[in-house]
């Protein structure tokens, strides 16, 4: 269920995701079509675009949407031809006036582009389009050439007839396939979106790859040469592996959009399953949607900011809270009254003092491995604190979404982590502590944790949003009305949790 095409249209949101609707396995791809009014409660609409031209036969995969002058949509798309290319082609709806855009055309002159002198079987996902000052839009296409990655750069004036650069947008060493390129500008200046071809002194544009050696995705903030059609990263953060990420844990394939409604970037995301095959095929569905994403640019120009839709509060119900509770060492405290399979928790903690802070390694650079290394259980100076989410009542299951400080020479390093190998007694399942570091200058101790629960999800956003780490979770005890929600302290330095304050969370309903 990755999602490929996401759009704001006449007050309806629209979001096309790749679908197999014959299994959970992947094969016989389709473009799935749903609609919402305000991205939580969704109706799922007919299939798309389905594989029965020659140039999509064997399948048709990931793309975009853009909305052409004359409010027009269209779809550009990766379909799988006879001869097994991946080419690039387009599709426009039916009926403008039909308010879902249920129905969708593909012209007879596709593909319009396809893979001369490129690797055929390395060439897929444009983006949406963005206009230039001289009246052309260009798309990227995610390529590789040995294993070298890149984004490809066309140009069209008629968005038909497309024509190659001769040089990538941009490209990177050593780091295999640029599938699902997103590129978009934003503000420096507030949290409002920009449309994808806003241009002007109050912008700089994100270039993201999700890179198939990895399985994670990858963002750098840079400026773009229109005139070069050159993208040039700002030297704040690795250009590489190494670098930003949207997400620090189970978080791949996604894509952004312009919500012209509420004037706004929305990111989505998609979450794979590490289940055994044998459940996925039982429950008849694999691979889900995180919850929307409103992105901006912190304000040091350094990084995105990422928080949930505000919609999202929509679904809240019965509130629980605690204030100025200690957290002890090895202390923990149940956050009673809250239906903790399904739960929306925002907490923030105080650190008193930070001289019991453990001296940070400048060798750790890895933060998942050094999650998977400092568990929950691991003892340290200022933490692990946080939540034991997804709970059994004596704790033999739970996955912890937790912090550790550090002292360092400048200023402290704060690790997240989220996950673990407690979120299940099932055995050979994949259950890694996924990790990232937050850029937290502690202003007066304090540090602030929202956590998203949903049976098999949890997603935690650090410090504002500054670092978020999502993971799966297959408990066999903490489950619906036996899933608990703790509050925990592994370190020798006591915590307080300043405040914290928990929802029930209502499930959606299918769009009226």
């Amino acid at each position: 269920m990755i999602e490929t095409g996401p759009m704001y249209f006449n007050g309806i949101y629209h979001l096309f995701y790749q679908y197999n609707p014959f299994g959970s396995v992947w094969g016989n791809i389709v473009w799935a079509h749903s609609v919402s009014k305000d991205m939580i409660n969704w109706l799922p609409l007919d299939n798309a675009i389905k594989p029965s031209k020659p140039f999509d036969k064997n399948g048709c995969w990931s793309g975009s949407a853009t909305i052409l002058p004359g409010n027009k949509p269209v779809i550009l798309y990766t379909g799988i031809d006879l001869e097994h290319r991946q080419v690039q082609n387009i599709a426009f709806p039916k009926n403008l006036s039909d308010p879902y855009l249920t129905e969708w055309e593909r012209p007879d002159y596709n593909p319009i582009i396809v893979p001369d002198g490129i690797n055929a079987s390395s060439f897929r996902d444009p983006t949406t389009a963005w206009r230039g000052s001289d009246g052309y839009w260009r798309i990227l296409v995610g390529n590789k050439r040995g294993s070298r990655g890149m984004a490809l750069l066309y140009k069209s004036r008629d968005f038909k007839k497309w024509t190659k650069k001769q040089h990538p947008l941009h490209s990177g060493a050593r780091s295999g396939m640029w599938e699902c390129p997103d590129f978009f500008p934003v503000s420096l200046k507030g949290k409002e979106g920009l449309d994808t071809s806003a241009r002007g002194s109050h912008v700089k544009y994100i270039l993201k790859m999700s890179l198939d050696l990895t399985r994670f995705d990858y963002y750098t903030v840079g400026k773009y040469n229109e005139e070069k059609d050159q993208y040039v990263p700002d030297n704040t953060s690795p250009d590489n592996s190494t670098g930003l990420r949207y997400d620090y844990g189970n978080f791949y394939a996604s894509k952004t959009f312009f919500d012209a409604g509420k004037n706004r970037r929305i990111l989505w995301g998609w979450a794979n399953e590490s289940d055994y095959k044998e459940q996925e095929n039982a429950r008849g569905w694999a691979g889900i949607q995180m919850i929307p994403r409103s992105v901006w640019l912190h304000k040091n120009g350094r990084q995105l900011m990422q928080w949930p839709i505000e919609e999202v509060e929509n679904l809240r119900g019965r509130q629980v809270h605690l204030r100025n509770v200690p957290l002890k060492k090895e202390n923990v405290v149940q956050v009673k009254g809250v239906t903790a399979a399904q739960a929306d928790v925002e907490v923030t903690f105080h650190i008193p003092s930070l001289k019991n802070a453990e001296a940070f390694d400048p060798t750790w650079v890895d933060a998942e491995r050094l999650c998977g290394k400092m568990d929950s259980t691991v003892q340290g100076g200022i933490g692990p604190f946080g939540l034991l989410t997804l709970g059994s009542s004596n704790l033999e299951e739970y996955t912890a979404v937790y912090f550790r400080v550090f002292r360092n020479k400048h200023k402290p390093v704060v690790l997240m982590c989220n996950g673990g190998p407690r979120s299940s007694l099932r055995t050979n399942l994949y259950k890694p502590s996924f990790g990232g570091f937050v850029d937290a200058k502690l202003a007066k101790g304090k540090l602030s944790l929202r956590t998203l629960i949903d049976h098999s999800v949890v997603e935690g956003f650090g410090a504002g949003g500054k670092t978020v780490v999502s993971s799966r979770a297959y408990p066999t005890l903490a489950v619906g009305k036996d899933a608990h929600l703790f509050a925990f302290n592994n370190g020798t330095t006591t915590v307080i949790i300043r405040r914290l304050k928990a929802w029930n969370m209502a499930r959606p309903l299918k769009m009226n």
